[in-house]
């Protein structure tokens, strides 16, 4: 294992400096599709519920690899020879892309959940003050809101970044893609895979503790 991390160390570092960028990205884009999504959900026009009740359920009943191959082979394949385009995709665009869509879906389920969660009185209020429903969506529902949904973004962030292991498939150099060059060269398999389990176990044990203080912080404050 000494020799994995003397010679590989750096490389391993990196790579996982890659993979919290790409969960970083991945989460960024979610929050604002969870949002377009989650907002969709609770709103009184039907159609509205219906296109989002569509991207959440189509995208959660696809695996994520499936979806991985689909955004960086199947949509560059169908621009170029249906469209003509010349059009490809990098590894990290094609990830960030996948992750976003498949945590947007999730988001979208708790963004969705914490604005239920609000007492409707709150909203009848605002609205019996004047405020147009828009507005007090944003003012007064959202604030409330997100206050509960803090410790559920955190959780699906850890879940994200676990995630990011599937692009591996792809070509993204995030951590297990390194790693699995790392045991090609070294033939170190089981100290290779130590090390790669003890540095996300490092990172999402860190989060989950964000995540627990968060919380309980949070539910102190509702006292």
């Amino acid at each position: 294992m000494a020799v994995i991390i003397t010679k590989y160390g750096n490389l391993l570092l990196t790579a996982m400096g890659q993979t919290l960028l790409l969960a970083l990205w991945g989460l960024f884009f979610a929050c604002i599709l969870g949002m377009f999504f989650g907002l969709l959900s609770v709103l009184r026009n039907k159609a509205c519920r219906v296109i989002a009740s569509v991207f959440v359920d189509l995208i959660r009943g696809v695996p994520m690899i499936v979806l991985a191959y689909f955004i960086f082979f199947g949509v560059p394949y169908c621009c170029n020879t249906l469209l003509g385009f010349n059009f490809t995709l990098t590894a990290l665009q094609a990830g960030t892309i996948c992750l976003a869509l498949n945590c947007g879906a999730y988001m979208a389920e708790i963004i969705r959940a914490g604005i239920q969660s609000v007492d409707p009185g709150q909203m009848e209020a605002a609205r019996s003050l004047g405020l147009p429903y828009s507005r007090a969506m944003v003012r007064v529902v959202l604030p409330q809101a997100i206050r509960t949904m803090i410790p559920s973004i955190i959780n699906q962030f850890i879940i994200t970044l676990k995630d990011t292991s599937i692009l591996s498939v792809i070509g993204f150099p995030e951590l297990v893609n390194t790693a699995k060059n790392v045991v090609a060269i070294t033939y170190m398999s089981f100290q290779t895979w130590g090390i790669v389990a003890i540095m996300y176990l490092i990172i999402i044990t860190i989060l989950s503790k964000v995540a627990k203080v968060l919380e309980r912080r949070l539910n102190r404050g509702r006292k």
